[in-house]
């Protein structure tokens, strides 16, 4: 790799795929120098089929990997070039994915061999023999349908739950959402530690957090954002930031001034 920095091309996935991946990008990066950042809690799971120079997560080397959702963020450092691509997988495409409940995943970033066993070794192999980044996209797409349309369906009461808190952006009541499905508040967070690996209330969190942080990246101002997003204050939405991004709301861009009326 003679060019130094990021590059990326995205698809969308296939229809098949849609309901368990937001998101399908190829990649190549290659620095002059380490490049550490801090991974913002996203309401997903990054899958990493890498190949090339590991990357530290949390401090441990990995090159291809994955884990659960989170609700903090996590310091990357890459060091060497690498490439692969990269999956957002829905909670549900996450579950079926690696079969075993999410709340062991929570906040864990594990090689991808400790997941998926000889079938991470085989996708990311022949994703390495595969020269065109359209080719490994469209690979990935039909390997990852494959192996999800292969394991044990999910019923639709929690991707019908899950869908209303992401249209809320996380304002939507723990209660409302049980007495919606007819369940228990224990019974609704068990299977949200089953299905998703974080409670309802942390699920909310995170999403409220990403809504935050569209509402600031396209310019809205940081008192009008905080209280559209339902944070108590400015004060509790900077704390929630700094947990979960380590961040602050000034320090997203553009950036008008708060005294600038929201349009």
């Amino acid at each position: 790799m003679s060019t130094l920095g990021l590059a990326m091309v995205e698809a969308t996935p296939s229809a098949a795929l849609r309901p368990y991946v937001t998101r399908l990008c190829a990649y190549r990066e290659h620095y002059g120098s380490p490049v550490t950042r801090s991974e913002m809690a996203m309401p997903g799971a990054v899958l990493i089929l890498g190949f090339g120079s590991p990357m530290e997560v949390g401090g441990e080397p990995v090159t291809a990997f994955s884990g659960g959702l989170g609700d903090r963020f996590t310091v990357t450092r890459t060091v060497g070039p690498s490439e692969g691509v990269e999956v957002v997988l829905t909670p549900f495409g996450a579950r079926r994915l690696y079969g075993v409940p999410m709340r062991h995943l929570k906040n864990l970033t594990l090689p991808l061999g400790d997941l998926l066993g000889p079938w991470a070794d085989m996708a990311v192999g022949r994703l390495a023999e595969t020269p065109s980044w359209q080719d490994r996209l469209a690979l990935t797409d039909r390997l990852l349908a494959a192996r999800i349309r292969s394991a044990p369906a999910i019923g639709p009461e929690l991707p019908w739950a899950w869908a209303r808190l992401l249209e809320s952006g996380g304002r939507l009541g723990v209660s409302s959402l049980a007495e919606s499905l007819g369940w228990s508040h224990r019974h609704l967070v068990a299977r949200f530690h089953d299905q998703i690996g974080l409670s309802p209330k942390a699920a909310a969190r995170v999403i409220r957090f990403g809504r935050a942080m569209r509402l600031l990246r396209s310019g809205r101002p940081i008192a009008w954002a905080a209280a559209e997003c339902g944070f108590y204050d400015q004060a509790h939405m900077n704390r929630e930031f700094r947990l979960l991004g380590d961040t602050t709301p000034g320090q997203i861009f553009p950036r008008p001034s708060d005294a600038s009326r929201a349009s």
